[in-house]
């Protein structure tokens, strides 16, 4: 076997530190973004906007509208809830009746969030709008908004958003089509006055 001459070992020498100094920044990267990741985690789907990394991918589109402060279409994680849509619209203003909006349903992509806004005496205005001029949204729809489409009474109202809710989201009406007591003529009653 040859000898190595002094500058050989040289540059042999500089070349193991250099692989030794990129290992260890590698390393010590990976260990800051395994941190970072599991903070992230950590901070889940909370009030902030976040979202909880759990293995699903992909972005959703929703639309939120009534009473947010910054009304518009916006793109959300994979997971996210309702409650994470009206954050990332400025958070509801002082008219938003709340209590009307679940905010743990899971968002479907496509889903409009109507937050509606209290009127005076305590009534609900649901983004402006009578609920015979325009189609309810499915993702907000309370049991009493559902009870006046054509064929739907208490019951089934309770079923459907149960069957909402235990889906954490629907993103088309014909899922609807799911729930005991639902023939297709309440399915086009439905298809006429709900939106995804």
């Amino acid at each position: 076997m040859p000898e190595l001459s002094r500058n050989q070992v040289v540059v042999y020498a500089a070349i193991a530190v250099a692989l030794l100094l990129v290992g260890a920044r590698a390393i010590r990267d990976e260990g800051s973004t395994d941190a970072s990741f599991a903070a992230a985690e950590n901070s889940g789907s909370s009030t902030s906007g976040g979202f909880s990394v759990g293995g699903e991918s992909g972005d959703l589109v929703v639309d939120v509208t009534g009473a947010v402060r910054r009304p518009g279409v916006y793109r959300m994680p994979a997971g996210s809830r309702v409650n994470d849509a009206v954050t990332r619209a400025g958070g509801p203003t002082g008219k938003a009746e709340l209590e009307v909006v679940n905010l743990a349903a899971r968002l479907a992509d496509g889903q409009q969030v109507v937050v509606p806004e209290r009127l005076a005496a305590g009534t609900v205005a649901s983004a402006g709008a009578a609920a015979e001029d325009g189609p309810i949204s499915l993702g907000t729809a309370t049991v009493e908004q559902l009870e006046e489409i054509d064929g739907i009474g208490p019951v089934t109202a309770g079923d459907i958003v149960d069957f909402r809710d235990e889906h954490g989201g629907l993103s088309s009406v014909d899922q609807l089509d799911q729930v005991p007591g639902i023939g297709p003529a309440t399915m086009a009653a439905l298809r006429e006055r709900l939106q995804p």
